[in-house]
């Protein structure tokens, strides 16, 4: 087969995933260099992985599309993924996006019964018969490897719109340290930490280190937002009022000093950008998500039921619930 032209990145549907999958791209962009790069995925992710310049616009694709909007999907991504379709998740659906687009090549991981639908499936890591979790910048990065890409060893990246940097710039106070506080998780409330825990960690950066705290909450988190702002005594900087989440997200990230947060899309992101991270991790196996990027602290404690991978505790939360504010303040003082 020659070299690619046209190739399609069906990317990963959670944030952080999607800022564990650049490598990979970077390394089809550099293994590829005068080839279109189109990912495809859902709204937030085309965003956050917007203004990378090895990739070419984004198409948004519907969420879980049923029969008919998957075929119109198909058919809007044909132009785009002649030669070659890169299957990032690992759905079922994903892989059969893939083939009614015409991709000539299609790679993905050999798993849920989709092999027939792959022309180069790839075998998940196993031990004993079993799928292993591994860091997924690592699963990433093997995927393509049969397509001879390498790893050219720089990590995850990210890049932040000059607009939204100009405005978040604009709400940021020159020589304090900015801290952000991250209390969301997508996955589900078993990963969060408690709201009035995130504010006390506030309160005491505020009062010790003249830290500005950024509050980094999206769409369908305004609870979590109102319940860490109600807890605390300081004032939060806050989105509100940015135009664009994700823009914003992105710009703030990049402009702080440290990262505070649960095992979130938000902590990869902040890695991305080289921000060092507290990262307060309860029912998901590190395996996943801790590779050699990233900077600072990850804060868990081994209880009998986990890492259970469950998005909402069955039992009492007990491996967020033991993690005290005090451990994660001393933490971010450390790194501040």
């Amino acid at each position: 087969m020659n070299d690619p032209q046209h190739i399609l990145a069906l990317v990963p549907n959670w944030l952080g995933d999607a800022a564990m999958s650049t490598p990979a791209l970077r390394a089809l962009h550099n293994k590829f260099p005068n080839a279109e790069i189109t990912p495809a995925g859902r709204n937030a992710v085309i965003k956050l992985l917007q203004d990378l310049p090895w990739l070419a616009e984004g198409i948004v694709l519907p969420a879980r599309p049923n029969s008919p909007a998957l075929l119109r999907a198909a058919f809007s991504l044909r132009p785009r993924a002649r030669d070659l379709a890169v299957v990032f998740p690992h759905s079922f659906r994903a892989a059969l996006l893939a083939r009614l687009a015409g991709s000539r090549r299609r790679i993905g991981q050999a798993r849920d019964g989709r092999s027939l639908l792959l022309t180069d499936p790839v075998q998940p890591h196993r031990r004993n018969g079993r799928i292993e979790p591994v860091y997924m910048v690592d699963e990433y990065l093997q995927l393509i490897a049969p397509l001879g890409c390498e790893d050219d060893g720089l990590g995850l990246q990210l890049a932040a719109d000059p607009t939204a940097l100009y405005g978040m710039r604009t709400k940021l106070e020159p020589g304090r340290p900015r801290v952000g506080i991250a209390p969301g998780a997508a996955f589900g409330p078993s990963k969060r930490w408690p709201a009035e825990r995130f504010a006390q960690v506030a309160d005491r950066l505020a009062s010790e280190a003249g830290a500005q705290c950024v509050l980094l909450t999206g769409p369908g988190e305004e609870a979590i937002r109102d319940a860490v702002v109600h807890a605390a005594k300081t004032n939060f900087t806050t989105l509100d009022g940015c135009p664009d989440g994700i823009a914003a997200l992105k710009a703030a990230v990049s402009q702080l000093d440290l990262l505070i947060g649960n095992d979130s899309g938000v902590r990869h992101v902040a890695v991305a950008f080289h921000v060092p991270t507290v990262c307060i991790m309860g029912p998901t196996s590190p395996a996943y998500s801790t590779g050699p990027y990233e900077r600072g602290r990850i804060i868990r404690i081994d209880v009998d039921c986990g890492p259970c991978q469950k998005p909402v505790c069955e039992t009492d939360h007990r491996c967020m619930r033991n993690i005290s504010p005090e451990t994660v303040a001393n933490a971010a003082l450390d790194l501040l």
